[in-house]
């Protein structure tokens, strides 16, 4: 199901940069989304109800987005823009109706810089565009040297398991073909990275599992990798911490216990959990040399 909605904006301004991505402002072509990844931490929010049932296309966007970046470009406020930091700004609906592509031709008339998270292949329709907002988009004055770059694409993995990626990302091209679209993105000059995130705990958090992953990412072209595990929200049963413990139970019950204890009443695992999957991620990095992270 597909419905419109009016919305008065459409750019998100943040309070700080994003430590990660690097951005300063987010926007999301649409609500919804139809890869429907059961660990999205947008299930359960006012953005996930029924996820992949409804997709919300937002009215007049292009034209919203250019009053607020001529605002920001008159006063110079210049950063990354997260395109599609909430949903995939290339799920299948894009094919139809063109509003990320639309509201690419807008960032580029300002020169805005873009950052892109995506799983999907149809980001190569828009490589042409994507080198011109690479070429013409105006830069921090901290970030002009590094990244130096006014377009970072990241694919989105949390395992390289196909039947696996089915199971918990059921509407979303298969790991190897994110894979030979990363290769396609770097072979075009584009600086590109893999977002290892979310990681499930004692599925695809391993050492060979990690390994394989960043393995992949430095054959396929990426120029860093960022590592991160699995945020749980919520109680209510279309929350992602319900499904997720759902997809356990259906699949892996001997781990449920374990689920229960890492995470209990908190949405994130534990300090040390954190520090010692950085731990071994970084090393993982440092031994098939590629970046730990953008800059």
């Amino acid at each position: 199901m597909i419905a419109y909605k009016e919305v008065k904006s459409i750019l998100n301004k943040h309070k700080k940069r994003d430590s990660w991505f690097l951005d300063d402002y987010s926007l999301n072509p649409y609500e919804g989304c139809g890869f429907n990844c059961t660990y999205c931490y947008v299930h359960g929010s006012k953005y996930g109800e029924n996820l992949a049932e409804k997709i919300v296309i937002k009215k007049d966007a292009a034209a919203i987005l250019d009053k607020q970046l001529a605002n920001r470009a008159k006063k110079k406020e210049f950063g990354f823009i997260a395109v599609g930091s909430a949903t995939d700004a290339y799920m299948q609906v894009e094919a139809e109706v063109d509003l990320t592509k639309e509201l690419l031709q807008v960032i580029l008339k300002h020169r805005f810089p873009v950052f892109i998270s995506t799983k999907s292949e149809l980001i190569k329709r828009d490589i042409d565009l994507l080198k011109q907002i690479d070429v013409n988009a105006i830069l921090p004055e901290d970030l002009k040297q590094s990244p130096g770059r006014g377009v970072i694409i990241s694919f989105s993995f949390s395992t390289l398991d196909e039947k696996l990626a089915r199971q918990i990302e059921p509407g979303a091209p298969n790991p190897q073909k994110r894979l030979e679209t990363l290769k396609i993105c770097s072979d075009n000059g584009f600086l590109c990275g893999v977002n290892a995130m979310p990681l499930l705990p004692y599925i695809s958090d391993t050492e060979e599992e990690i390994e394989k992953i960043v393995a992949a990412a430095k054959q396929y072209g990426a120029n860093y990798i960022l590592i991160a595990g699995l945020t749980l929200f919520g109680n209510d049963e279309r929350d992602n911490k319900q499904l997720v413990f759902r997809f356990l139970r259906n699949n892996y019950p001997d781990l449920l216990e374990k689920y229960e204890k890492m995470y209990g009443s908190a949405y994130y695992s534990s300090w040390q959990y954190q520090q010692e999957l950085k731990k071994r991620g970084d090393a993982l990095c440092e031994r098939y040399k590629i970046k730990n992270s953008i800059r």
